[in-house]
């Protein structure tokens, strides 16, 4: 019968105790040096300490911060005043459409118009810094697929 406890190893090395620590540099007795490839390609690290990928990231979280702040405030307005004000959602604006029916739809509309808004804040302060920081790494333009 299998015992569960005690899957079969899958390296000899797992079964004798001489498997090297992770991330230590350690290698067990008899492993061969490897020296490390030659990286080729844009230097991602690099990219990241420069000052455009700074700036591109406090442009990105310019917007993305305070509208994600303003929609989840909206969002738990709506939530906070169906739960507990009643009287006010219920209070009809025309015919059988109530309050609460109408904020309802706003958060479909608001959702539309946050999309709308990063869309078009995108195209106009992120992607031309995406586009140049992608030509001065050597990247071809547009997204890898």
């Amino acid at each position: 019968m299998y015992d569960v406890a005690r899957p079969a190893a899958g390296n000899p090395l797992e079964e004798t105790g001489q498997m090297p620590a992770l991330f230590t540099g350690d290698r067990p007795s008899g492993a061969q040096h490897r020296h490390p490839v030659p990286r080729t390609g844009p230097d991602y690290t690099g990219i990241q300490a420069s000052r455009e990928f700074a700036a591109l990231r406090r442009r990105f979280r310019a917007f993305v911060f305070p509208m994600s702040f303003a929609f989840f405030a909206w969002y738990m307005t709506y939530v906070l005043l169906a739960a507990y004000a009643h009287d006010f959602m219920s209070r009809k604006v025309f015919g059988q459409v109530n309050v609460g029916i109408v904020l309802g739809i706003g958060q479909f509309a608001s959702t539309a118009l946050v999309t709308w808004l990063y869309l078009r804040y995108a195209r106009r302060r992120i992607d031309p810094a995406v586009a140049e920081l992608r030509a001065r790494a050597g990247l071809p333009d547009g997204p890898r697929r």
